[in-house]
């Protein structure tokens, strides 16, 4: 099974569309970085993204160091990622790391690397 990690601004994008990513997603091992819940915090659907990280059984994976949450995706080589965040993708694909994104707010699109 494919493995996927969840980067926050991909989750609150699909809450603020009211996308069922998991639905889509259900082909997949789903995670998140640890340090994505800290970043949860204070947006406007916190509680609503942590609600579906527990009811969708999300994976959490811990993290031991202090880079920024799009630094450590660059690690996970393994993992596609899921994000919106533009430059990310740009550095995720000169690291051939393959990403999902979200595609004219109804469905997502894998760009295989």
């Amino acid at each position: 099974m494919k493995k996927i990690i969840l980067d926050t601004n991909f989750l609150l994008t699909a809450i603020k569309f009211k996308i069922d990513i998991f639905s889509q997603l259900q082909e997949y091992d789903i995670y998140i970085l640890d340090k994505t819940l800290k970043e949860l915090e204070n947006k406007k659907n916190e509680k609503l993204a942590k609600e579906l990280i527990e009811k969708h059984n999300i994976k959490i994976i811990k993290t031991s160091n202090d880079k920024y949450v799009d630094d450590l995706l660059l690690e996970y080589k393994d993992f596609i990622i899921a994000t919106q965040d533009k430059e990310l993708k740009e550095k995720l694909k000169k690291a051939k790391i393959s990403t999902i994104s979200l595609r004219q707010k109804k469905y997502l699109i894998e760009n295989v690397l």
